[in-house]
């Protein structure tokens, strides 16, 4: 059999595993979003070199992964694995310490770093190497990285990677002035941006042998998708994290801002905050719909309450979700809650300040 040209391999890469519909969806995507980068984020040379090399990752990931399920289609009574625990809330409402407490629990899987943002299977060492180089260097671009969210390679962290990969619109609106993308991605259907994710989630799971562990999964972008995730996970388990919305805008608009100076010429904060507060009361508006008619388990937990009384308000949220909370569960949340006091994020509270008085 003759040999594959160039060409042939590269368009079996791009639709492995895939639809027509999900390919096309990704063209499209990628068409407006550098559409949009080009002539509405005013970008400085730094900001541009870092949009060039989050694409080609994005792009190079996708192409890697569709050759993997080429030649390696999982078995599809795998997508049957445990359902998932969903950790469903506003970017800076307390989600990111919900979900790594549920998933230090042993007896649930989450997903590392390195899982997110280097999805093909492959030498775990390898990649934890690579994931803490590319962390290096991230940071040295933006020294305040780790205080607005801790990282490291081989730790907990959510699959906001994974919708990027897709080129859903959430990490890009919040490091540029986006809006002709933000508004075509919100009013387009994200079902083909949650095909990959469940593609990706499926193989990780598989890879690390995790398939019969629940799956604590977080990223800010399920509250704008909800419907969508629970279409696909109709036995999932949710958690939503709540926080006053006048706290969430400023923290998130401080996020945004840090994102955003250091990569555009133009940064405007009453623009930052006209997107932010569109987008809390968009997922809000989203979370309440999804959530008509749902008959799975739901748990709330509020941001000071959790402040207040993290052991009680973990306890209730494991009864209320019908889970048991074990004595290695408490150990190892414990010690994350600790480790977590000395952490880089203490120091979040103040950029937001330091930003207005730049500005």
């Amino acid at each position: 059999m003759a040999a594959k040209s160039f060409g042939e391999r590269a368009k079996l890469a791009e639709s492995g595993g895939r639809s027509s519909i999900d390919v096309t969806d990704f063209r499209l995507r990628l068409e407006k979003l550098t559409e949009a980068i080009r002539t509405e984020a005013d970008l400085n040379p730094l900001g541009q070199a870092m949009a060039y090399g989050q694409l080609i990752r994005v792009i190079g990931n996708r192409l890697a992964l569709g050759a993997y399920w080429e030649t390696n289609p999982f078995p599809r009574d795998a997508e049957l694995m445990e359902l998932p625990i969903m950790v469903v809330g506003h970017m800076r409402s307390g989600t990111t310490r919900i979900h790594k407490l549920l998933a230090s629990d042993p007896a649930h899987s989450h997903t590392r770093y390195c899982d997110a943002w280097r999805p093909l299977p492959g030498n775990l060492t390898l990649r934890r190497l690579k994931g803490s180089l590319d962390l290096t260097m991230m940071g040295a671009l933006n020294p305040w990285l780790q205080s607005i969210h801790p990282m490291a390679s081989g730790a907990i962290e959510e699959e906001l990677a994974w919708l990027a990969g897709a080129l859903n619109h959430s990490i890009y609106e919040t490091q540029w002035r986006i809006p002709s993308f933000s508004e075509f991605s919100e009013a387009r259907d994200a079902t083909p941006i949650y095909s990959e994710f469940g593609r990706i989630l499926v193989t990780d799971s598989l890879h690390r042998g995790t398939v019969t562990r629940p799956r604590v999964m977080k990223a800010p972008q399920f509250s704008e998708d909800l419907a969508v995730l629970l279409a696909m996970y109709p036995g999932a388990r949710l958690v939503i994290a709540e926080r006053d919305n006048a706290a969430v805008l400023r923290s998130a608009v401080s996020l945004a801002a840090n994102q955003m100076a250091i990569q555009s010429n133009s940064c405007d904060l009453a623009q930052i905050e006209a997107l932010w507060a569109h987008k809390i009361t968009l997922r809000d508006a989203q979370i309440e719909a999804a959530l008509q008619g749902w008959k799975g388990p739901v748990a709330r937990l509020n941001f000071d309450d959790l402040n207040t009384d993290w052991e009680g308000e973990i306890a209730r949220t494991y009864r209320e979700l019908d889970l048991s909370l074990s004595s290695e569960a408490l150990t190892a949340m414990r010690a994350m809650m600790t480790a977590s006091e000395t952490g880089h994020h203490r120091s979040h509270a103040s950029q937001m300040d330091r930003f207005e008085q730049q500005n």
